[in-house]
């Protein structure tokens, strides 16, 4: 039995982006009680934003909540040159979604009245 040489691995074109998802109310999406909907900052992989926003409405949806609006900031490369302050835990989290092709919610912001 010979050995077949190995083919090197492809680069991942996957990156990773900067969404901005609101949310409104929906039975058992745990947000506060008095609580209008939320904001969620959210790191996706994707090979391009469409892709990163697809599967994050997608994941929000399985987990009950009632996706409205999202907003791309882009990659990390086109926030820094748009002058972005990234902090390590945020480029921490980035690199996660990145290395397990998944969804990250940073940061989820209640609205009240």
């Amino acid at each position: 039995m010979t050995d077949a040489p190995k083919k090197p691995k492809k680069p991942s074109r996957q990156q990773v982006f900067t969404l901005l998802v609101q949310i409104g109310r929906k039975d058992g999406d745990g947000l506060p009680e008095k609580a209008t909907g939320a904001a969620l900052m959210c790191f996706s992989s994707g090979i391009d934003e469409a892709e990163a926003v697809r599967e994050t409405v997608a994941i929000l949806k399985q987990a009950d909540t009632a996706p409205l609006d999202v907003t791309g900031y882009g990659t990390l490369a086109e926030r820094e040159d748009e002058g972005h302050d990234i902090g390590d835990d945020e480029r921490e989290l980035m690199q996660r979604a990145l290395d397990e092709n998944s969804v990250i919610i940073a940061q989820m912001t209640p609205f009240f009245d």
